[in-house]
């Protein structure tokens, strides 16, 4: 429940449910090119978006940990407080302006915060500040220089509270929700280059971490050797890696995902333990099913609630099959 994970983050008891969107998200890889990706974005580009607010509050919270930069919309160098916005409604099929004063003109005006619902934009100080709000009278921002995207209470009356989902009158990019985060899953956040994409075996350049594979596996129970091929085909067994978007470490963990493990992600001891868990959280709520725990890992439990099964995504089908490849020595 997005609300529970909220509650975890900010140390509050959640107040209610925010519904049912996946509370933590998968993270990127390197299997697939840009044309492959571009293509299957604009195949799900049709009709109309069925996002929630909960799913943006599930995608926004990705961020948490990412550091502010003024004018930032680049989520591997920093973000203000409208790119973010933009960013993650963009991710959901919501297309927005560029700035906090724009923004606060798009959709449909909220009378009062009481009457906010998760996803809904918050318009502080004055017009210069916007952020998501997640219930509970709390929003998820990036704040100011020097801090990070966090999630924070509303300490002042909003200017205004926008709606941008449910058919509000906000521009969107039809239904890109689906095509969207998979384009920045397959290219903003892809990991440098894996070897295992050469069909090197996943010993190969995970070698030196056995010790804390076997480990993992043994503790949470997972299958033998399936720790070394996802950070084999996730980081190629670098773990000072960091993609384009700042999936980070030899496990690729987003900032966000990290945190709500209580990891370092550059660390591959404590990389390994938080993937692990991870992955043990998929397998159980897969009835065992590897195939569906690695679609979960690669492009989050959402997805693979919403289609039923493994995406259709090219990128986390081609995740899917080169992980359990190696798993099972054909690749």
């Amino acid at each position: 429940m997005v609300q529970q994970r909220i509650a975890a983050l900010t140390g509050t008891a959640p107040a209610g449910s925010l519904g049912t969107s996946s509370a933590l998200s998968g993270t990127g890889s390197s299997s697939s090119m840009f044309a492959d990706a571009l293509a299957q974005a604009q195949a799900q580009m049709s009709g109309t978006s069925g996002t929630s607010g909960d799913d943006i509050v599930s995608d926004a919270t990705k961020y948490l940990g990412v550091p502010y930069k003024w004018g930032g919309t680049d989520p591997s160098t920093g973000l203000d407080c409208s790119g973010f916005t933009q960013l993650v409604m963009r991710e959901n099929g919501i297309t927005l302006p560029r700035t906090a004063a724009q923004q606060a003109k798009v959709g449909t005006e909220v009378p009062s915060l009481d009457q906010a619902q998760p996803g809904d934009l918050v318009v502080l100080d004055g017009g210069s500040h916007i952020g998501i709000y997640v219930g509970d009278g709390k929003m998820i921002h990036a704040p100011q220089t020097g801090d990070i995207v966090k999630i924070s209470k509303v300490w002042e009356t909003p200017m205004t509270i926008r709606r941008v989902t449910g058919g509000s009158d906000a521009s969107t990019a039809g239904s890109a929700a689906d095509g969207l985060s998979y384009l920045r899953s397959s290219v903003l956040r892809s990991a440098v280059p894996s070897a295992g994409s050469t069909g090197t075996s996943a010993a190969t350049a995970t070698g030196q971490y056995g010790s804390l594979f076997a480990a993992a596996e043994s503790r949470y129970d997972l299958p033998q050797g399936l720790l070394a091929s996802v950070a084999q085909v996730e980081s190629g067994g670098n773990a000072r890696a960091v993609s384009p978007a700042g999936a980070r470490g030899l496990m690729q963990l987003m900032p966000g995902t990290a945190a709500d493990l209580g990891v370092n992600a550059f660390d591959p001891a404590q990389a390994v333990d938080g993937a692990a868990r991870l992955l043990s959280s998929h397998l159980d709520r897969y009835d065992g099913s590897v195939p569906l725990a690695l679609a979960a890992y690669n492009a989050g439990p959402g997805n693979v609630a919403k289609h039923g099964g493994i995406p259709p995504f090219t990128e986390t089908q081609n995740y899917v099959r080169k992980v359990t490849g190696l798993l099972n020595g054909s690749n």
